[in-house]
């Protein structure tokens, strides 16, 4: 019995010829870019999920982490700044789909500047981003770690404001060093020291009555744990080392795991938005010098949009599961 075999074209297989289903190769693989890349982030977000839960009582807060506003300092404004950059990074897109708009109908200007306020929001939201690193790493308040990793942040008892350790903490004279030769033969460098030692913070808190401090955990109502003068003198002689901002070994927000997810995930994210302005600025120049004209063509930027959109919303997850919950 002879092998049936089938005889029909390339075309009629596909149904689509040099665009299978009806798409173009070109758009075929940015959606299959997109959907690894969607894989991607959603297994980074469950990972935070599953970590946040486990570790839920001891989780920052953060409307009191993410309190920066330019130009405003000194002013508590929880969200705000953030919730200005997700404003602008979705405007950004409306920009991107009225420039696949005018791209259908071959007109070249306006898909000139559509691309060009994209841009300008993309360059913008990347800036953005990294000015709250730069706050998040520096940090304002700062705090003290003790033996067991845990974080006492400071607060006036009267106000219930934090108090940073500028603030309160007593100077001593005296020679400081990061490691001493006995530490160990591989020794090559050190690392900047905090502004401040632990017996200079406890010197501070003694001189200071008003000044109590609160702990990781929260309470049953969502609330950081606070303690009393007396449990504070009582945690402060576990104090290990003065924690000044964040980075991924020490952090003074919270627990450490807060910082690791917050440079990885907002990181790899942001370097997607740098990576999407560079593209929309090459698609935008080939747009000015008239390549897509004489093909009659925008199809580039809706291939561009695509990806485009894609940051966008991944960046409405990060921002709810991140920022919001």
């Amino acid at each position: 019995m002879e092998a049936t075999v089938t005889t029909g074209s390339e075309e009629n297989v596909w149904g689509g010829g040099n665009e299978p289903l009806g798409a173009s190769y070109g758009k075929m693989m940015m959606w299959f870019f997109i959907v690894s890349d969607a894989l991607t982030f959603s297994g980074f977000l469950a990972a935070y999920g599953f970590s946040r839960y486990k570790f839920i009582e001891t989780w920052p807060i953060a409307d009191e982490v993410f309190t920066h506003f330019p130009f405003l300092h000194g002013v508590d404004a929880p969200m705000y700044y953030v919730a200005l950059m997700t404003f602008i990074l979705i405007f950004s897109s409306v920009t991107m789909v009225l420039a696949v708009d005018a791209g259908h109908h071959l007109k070249k200007n306006k898909v000139i500047w559509y691309m060009f306020f994209t841009i300008i929001g993309g360059a913008i939201f990347v800036g953005s981003q990294a000015w709250e690193w730069k706050n998040f790493i520096k940090g304002e308040y700062g705090a003290v770690e003790l033996k067991s990793g845990r974080i006492l942040q400071f607060l006036d008892e009267g106000t219930g404001e934090r108090v940073a350790l500028a603030d309160f903490a007593k100077n001593i004279e005296g020679e400081r060093v990061t490691q001493h030769p006995n530490d160990g033969v591989w020794y090559m460098s050190e690392s900047s020291l905090p502004n401040y030692t632990v017996a200079e913070i406890k010197a501070g808190f003694e001189a200071n009555p008003n000044i109590v401090a609160r702990t990781e955990m929260s309470d049953e109502n969502g609330q950081k744990t606070i303690l009393s003068r007396e449990e504070t003198a009582e945690r402060l002689e576990q104090a290990t080392y003065v924690v000044e901002g964040a980075n991924l070994v020490h952090n003074e927000y919270g627990n450490r795991l807060f910082a690791d997810f917050f440079f990885f995930i907002t990181g790899f994210h942001g370097f997607h938005v740098l990576s999407g302005v560079v593209i929309n600025i090459i698609i935008f120049i080939n747009i000015i010098l008239g390549t897509y004209e004489r093909r009659k063509s925008y199809e580039m930027v809706e291939k561009v949009g695509l990806y485009w959109h894609f940051v966008d919303l991944v960046w409405v997850f990060v921002f709810t599961f991140f920022y919001l919950v």
